[in-house]
Protein backbone atom coordinates (compact mmCIF):
# COMPACT_ATOMS: atom_id res chain seq x y z
CA UNK A 1 0.00 0.00 0.00
CA UNK A 2 1.35 3.54 -0.69
CA UNK A 3 0.88 6.51 1.48
CA UNK A 4 0.33 9.80 0.27
CA UNK A 5 3.48 11.96 0.76
CA UNK A 6 5.53 8.60 1.08
CA UNK A 7 8.34 8.28 -1.44
CA UNK A 8 6.99 5.35 -2.73
CA UNK A 9 4.01 8.11 -3.68
CA UNK A 10 6.24 10.50 -5.15
CA UNK A 11 8.09 8.06 -7.06
CA UNK A 12 5.16 6.68 -8.65
CA UNK A 13 3.53 10.38 -9.43
CA UNK A 14 7.28 10.90 -11.34
CA UNK A 15 6.72 7.98 -13.23
CA UNK A 16 3.53 8.69 -14.66
CA UNK A 17 4.35 12.08 -15.51
CA UNK A 18 7.18 10.76 -17.07
CA UNK A 19 5.26 8.53 -19.17
CA UNK A 20 2.63 11.17 -19.94
CA UNK A 21 5.32 13.44 -21.69
CA UNK A 22 6.83 10.61 -23.69
CA UNK A 23 3.53 9.85 -24.58
CA UNK A 24 2.66 13.37 -25.66
CA UNK A 25 5.91 13.39 -27.62
CA UNK A 26 4.95 10.20 -29.28
CA UNK A 27 1.66 11.31 -30.39
CA UNK A 28 2.73 15.10 -31.24
CA UNK A 29 5.24 13.17 -33.74
CA UNK A 30 2.65 11.30 -35.39
CA UNK A 31 0.77 14.71 -35.37
CA UNK A 32 3.61 16.81 -37.18
CA UNK A 33 3.74 14.03 -39.67
CA UNK A 34 0.05 14.12 -40.22
CA UNK A 35 0.37 17.54 -40.69
CA UNK A 36 2.74 18.16 -42.47
CA UNK A 37 0.75 16.20 -45.06
CA UNK A 38 -1.59 18.58 -44.86
CA UNK A 39 0.64 21.32 -45.76
CA UNK A 40 2.40 19.88 -48.66
CA UNK A 41 -0.87 19.65 -50.23
CA UNK A 42 -2.30 22.84 -49.91
CA UNK A 43 0.63 24.71 -49.94
CA UNK A 44 0.84 26.91 -52.49
CA UNK A 45 4.49 28.17 -54.14
CA UNK A 46 2.46 31.85 -55.54
CA UNK A 47 4.14 34.76 -54.68
CA UNK A 48 1.26 35.61 -52.11
CA UNK A 49 1.09 35.85 -48.94
CA UNK A 50 0.38 32.41 -47.55
CA UNK A 51 -2.93 31.55 -45.42
CA UNK A 52 -1.49 28.39 -44.94
CA UNK A 53 -0.90 29.06 -40.50
CA UNK A 54 -5.03 29.99 -40.36
CA UNK A 55 -6.31 27.51 -42.83
CA UNK A 56 -4.59 24.88 -40.79
CA UNK A 57 -5.69 26.39 -37.35
CA UNK A 58 -8.97 26.26 -38.35
CA UNK A 59 -8.81 22.32 -39.82
CA UNK A 60 -7.71 21.32 -36.40
CA UNK A 61 -9.98 23.41 -34.27
CA UNK A 62 -12.84 22.37 -37.08
CA UNK A 63 -11.72 18.49 -36.41
CA UNK A 64 -11.53 19.11 -32.48
CA UNK A 65 -15.23 20.99 -31.98
CA UNK A 66 -16.72 17.40 -34.09
CA UNK A 67 -14.82 15.23 -32.18
CA UNK A 68 -16.34 16.41 -28.72
CA UNK A 69 -19.62 17.21 -30.46
CA UNK A 70 -20.04 13.81 -31.14
CA UNK A 71 -18.47 12.36 -27.99
CA UNK A 72 -21.07 14.54 -26.05
CA UNK A 73 -24.02 13.29 -28.30
CA UNK A 74 -24.22 17.13 -29.59
CA UNK A 75 -24.51 18.52 -25.84
CA UNK A 76 -22.69 22.01 -26.33
CA UNK A 77 -21.89 22.32 -22.86
CA UNK A 78 -20.67 18.99 -22.64
CA UNK A 79 -18.44 19.07 -25.47
CA UNK A 80 -16.98 22.82 -24.35
CA UNK A 81 -16.27 20.74 -21.15
CA UNK A 82 -14.14 18.93 -23.14
CA UNK A 83 -12.57 20.66 -24.71
CA UNK A 84 -11.40 22.95 -21.71
CA UNK A 85 -13.74 26.24 -22.96
CA UNK A 86 -16.99 28.11 -22.30
CA UNK A 87 -19.86 26.95 -23.48
CA UNK A 88 -20.48 30.15 -25.23
CA UNK A 89 -16.51 30.35 -26.93
CA UNK A 90 -17.45 26.77 -28.52
CA UNK A 91 -20.52 28.56 -30.19
CA UNK A 92 -18.88 30.90 -31.29
CA UNK A 93 -16.60 29.27 -32.80
CA UNK A 94 -19.19 26.98 -34.39
CA UNK A 95 -20.62 29.87 -36.38
CA UNK A 96 -17.10 31.38 -37.22
CA UNK A 97 -16.34 27.86 -38.57
CA UNK A 98 -19.43 27.30 -40.12
CA UNK A 99 -20.13 23.86 -38.01
CA UNK A 100 -23.72 23.25 -38.37
CA UNK A 101 -25.58 22.30 -34.61
CA UNK A 102 -28.03 19.38 -34.23
CA UNK A 103 -29.99 18.29 -31.84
Amino acid sequence: MVRRGSVNSKAAKIKKGKEFKNSCSAVEGILEQKIEDVVNFLHSAEGAKSRLHNEILAMVERCLIKIALKRSNNVKTSAATFLGINRNTLHQKMEKLDIPYQD
